[in-house]
């Protein structure tokens, strides 16, 4: 699909029916087809592929070619059918225009158009525009992040009030919660990452242009926000960290627990078993094997142990 956007104002509008992609200030090309990458490409940009954007090399995520800056980081987002994914996006900045290609839905690409004009840089430019968007993604990192707050709260909550009889399927939900929120912060880092790259990078190629002093301080303002939401993510990453430590802890509990009353039941058992191994030898001469309440008697020897064992038990705090 191919969004394009004018400068309307303060904000951003589709650019009308009829209207040329060369009039558009911001295209956004997700999961372009061939034909919309070549009307694109005609422009002067070399659209890259999946494949291309995938690739880690710091050379093929950040270069210039003919005055035009190609970035790529890699943002959470989600797949067509709903899966949570973590995706490389293209941001292609040109003295004309904002070029991005992406293969997966970030939520700030949605939201950011409609409310373009409540950026603190402005649509007057592709790179004004680019840093209102790189303001939105970092403002969806925060709301992430406080999201996953809100979920630890709750979940560490839940495992530290826990008991050792507690049920085992309730924590094993509280690991499965506290494993997603963790795979969801990775993504946020590497968000995070990726955008800080973006950023310098961005600020080390755009000092000739005339607006270099006004955009300048917006970018490293969103750097320091950035900085601060890595912040955060480690503090995020202890807290997963001990919730997960007190989860297994309590798993740990319930294992001892069942442990101990099946040592508790064999120790029971022991002594009448003991008895009965001895009364159960086939000798021929042995004690009281003649007597006619020699039966009762080794019964009653067995229930004897084993109300003393449960009494020496008692008696030590095992039970």
């Amino acid at each position: 699909m191919l969004y394009s956007y004018i400068s309307q104002g303060a904000g951003l509008l589709p650019l009308p029916e009829g209207g040329g992609l060369a009039e558009a200030l911001w295209i956004d090309l997700y999961r372009p087809l061939d034909s919309q990458v070549k009307a694109v490409a005609a422009l002067g940009y070399e659209i890259p592929t999946l494949a291309e954007m995938e690739e880690i090399e710091i050379s093929n995520r950040l270069y210039t070619d003919n005055g035009t800056l190609y970035m790529t980081g890699v943002l959470p987002g989600q797949l067509p059918d709903g899966t949570p994914a973590a995706m490389p996006v293209t941001f292609i900045v040109s003295p004309r225009q904002l070029v991005t290609v992406r293969h997966h839905a970030p939520r700030p690409f949605e939201t950011f158009p409609p409310r373009a004009d409540r950026s603190s840089s402005g649509c007057g430019s592709p790179a004004r525009v680019f840093l209102g968007l790189v303001e939105e993604i970092i403002g969806r990192f925060a709301d992430i992040s406080e999201g996953v707050t809100k979920v630890l709260d709750t979940t560490a909550g839940q495992v530290l009030t826990m008991t050792a009889a507690s049920d085992a399927a309730s924590l094993q939900r509280s690991l499965v919660t506290i494993g997603q929120q963790a795979e969801l912060m990775s993504r946020v880092r590497m968000g995070l990452l990726s955008m800080d790259r973006i950023l310098a990078y961005h600020a080390a190629n755009t000092g000739h242009q005339p607006e270099h002093g006004h955009i300048r301080p917006l970018g490293t303002a969103l750097q320091r926000d950035i900085q601060a939401l890595e912040v955060h993510a480690d503090f995020l990453g202890s807290r997963i960290a001990m919730t997960v430590d007190a989860a297994m802890g309590m798993i740990g509990l319930q294992q001892n627990d069942r442990v101990r009353i099946l040592s508790v039941v064999a120790a029971l058992f022991l002594p009448p078993t003991l008895i009965a191994s001895i009364y159960g030898m086939n000798f021929t001469h042995m004690p009281q094997l003649e007597l006619e309440w020699g039966f009762p008697m080794a019964l009653g020897l067995m229930v004897v142990s084993a109300v003393v064992t449960f009494l020496v038990l008692k008696w030590r705090k095992w039970l």
